[in-house]
């Protein structure tokens, strides 16, 4: 949001799963613009609502404030806002898609206790009910033992309410956190420098 940068500094700029945490979006993006040299290119992975998401759908709201909640998320945009707020920011948007739909594995499966793992295997083991359980009395017994530091178990709570939420919006298409965009900076040129 105020980087201590100069202007027009970086020939590239990218992020992973970052730039949906920023209080203001267009005001991120436009400090990543002010930083780029004129053309140059800005790409990230957003964590995004689909345009499958109903926000007067109570099923699409748990979700989405499941995942907030358990991601420090104040208010995950739509990848229409996320591209609007690019735009605004005074790049030109080159490409934008949700990679996950791509994707022959989906992109949640390994937080999906209900994916077909066995609750022999590890990963299994780890999503199913006793597994959960195990975890949560482990946790508290280590924040107990001053193993694990005071507020293990409430992080842990929010991790798991935070993998609900995602495998929920994962399976209803309403969530992605694979939005795709590259940017380019607009070149400061004219047609007439041209």
């Amino acid at each position: 949001m105020d980087m201590p940068f100069p202007d027009d500094f970086f020939d590239a700029a990218y992020a992973i799963e970052a730039t949906c945490h920023a209080p203001d979006a267009v005001g991120c993006y436009k400090e990543i613009n002010r930083v780029l040299r004129p053309g140059q290119p800005m790409a990230f992975y957003e964590w995004c609502m689909t345009d499958r998401f109903d926000p007067g759908n109570p099923r699409h709201a748990d979700a989405k404030a499941e995942i907030e909640l358990g991601n420090g998320l104040t208010d995950i945009r739509t990848t229409a806002q996320c591209l609007q707020a690019v735009k605004d920011a005074g790049f030109e948007v080159m490409c934008a898609k949700d990679v996950a739909e791509d994707s022959a594995v989906p992109w949640y499966q390994p937080l999906d206790p209900n994916a077909g793992a066995s609750w022999t295997s590890a990963n299994g083991f780890r999503l199913s009910r006793v597994g959960r359980l195990v975890t949560r009395a482990m946790v508290k017994a280590m924040e107990r033992l001053g193993v694990a530091p005071e507020g293990s178990v409430r992080v842990s709570g929010l991790m798991e309410t935070a993998g609900e939420g995602l495998v929920k919006g994962g399976r209803e298409g309403i969530f992605t956190p694979m939005f795709f965009v590259l940017a380019r900076k607009k070149s400061n040129l004219s047609t007439q420098d041209v």
